[in-house]
């Protein structure tokens, strides 16, 4: 079972939207796939029309077991939601005398080979739900807006990610994903260009802006059912099957 965790300490990259679309194509490859909301804000489940009525933060508390929590959203695909009631979580972290960090690998133990993808998608910032989904995932996807300031979140992330590394060697920053690409603005190109210099073949081919990309989750579709002719749809279709040549 692969554990990727979308994650970037920077807001406003396309976590949720590449979560969403990521997790919808594998399904659609005949993946098994479980998508996990550490945001409390609970985007994903709603991106993908679903509101459950249970998810982490109850499995968490106890309040519901491991078969129940998590929510089919669509063939192959299912949904363990977040939203607010993740401080709940966060107390029992904080209250945790040692090994606080694996709280949420502990937690999430039964699912193993369950699924043949487990998705986090994680919320800006850098808190104990981000440390946890990193001591829980073996590899990290991280998207990047080609935005000034961008790149430079993306280097403060990964040596906050360095620090986690030397007590799991296990994860890897595997993806760099660069979204909103707008060959009009040259800009755009240059931050492209530093990214691959920098990070090599972990720059995956880019996500072009769409405003499909941002219509979708509005009618709670994927971008394969919204517009599936779209450029958005193309590219996360290529995203999606470089994961799974990678194996």
């Amino acid at each position: 079972m692969r554990k990727i965790a979308i994650a970037l300490t920077k807001g406003g990259v396309g976590k949720t939207t590449t979560a969403v679309n990521l997790a919808a194509g594998l399904a659609a490859s005949g993946q098994r796939v479980l998508l996990i909301d550490i945001d409390t804000q609970d985007q994903a489940a709603a991106a993908l029309g679903v509101h459950p009525t249970v998810g982490l933060p109850e499995l968490a508390a106890g309040s519901v077991g491991h078969a129940e929590a998590p929510a089919p959203a669509r063939s192959n695909l299912w949904v363990l939601g977040g939203g607010r009631s993740l401080a709940g979580l966060k107390r029992i972290i904080d209250r945790q005398e040692y090994g606080g960090e694996r709280t949420l690998a502990e937690l999430l133990a039964p699912y193993e080979d369950k699924y043949d993808f487990v998705l986090l998608d994680t919320a800006p910032g850098w808190d104990v739900l981000s440390v946890n989904t990193l001591f829980y995932a073996s590899e990290v996807l991280s998207p990047v807006s080609l935005e000034v300031m961008t790149p430079q979140g993306l280097l403060e992330f990964t040596k906050s990610l360095g620090a986690i590394q030397k007590y799991h060697p296990d994860l890897a920053l595997r993806y760099i994903l660069p979204t909103f690409l707008d060959r009009r603005v040259r800009k755009s190109l240059e931050i492209l260009e530093q990214l691959r210099s920098h990070f090599g073949p972990a720059v995956c081919a880019p996500v072009r802006y769409s405003v499909r990309l941002s219509e979708a989750p509005g009618h709670g579709q994927t971008i394969y059912e919204y517009a599936p002719h779209s450029p958005g749809a193309e590219d996360y279709q290529a995203l999606t099957a470089r994961i799974i040549q990678d194996g």
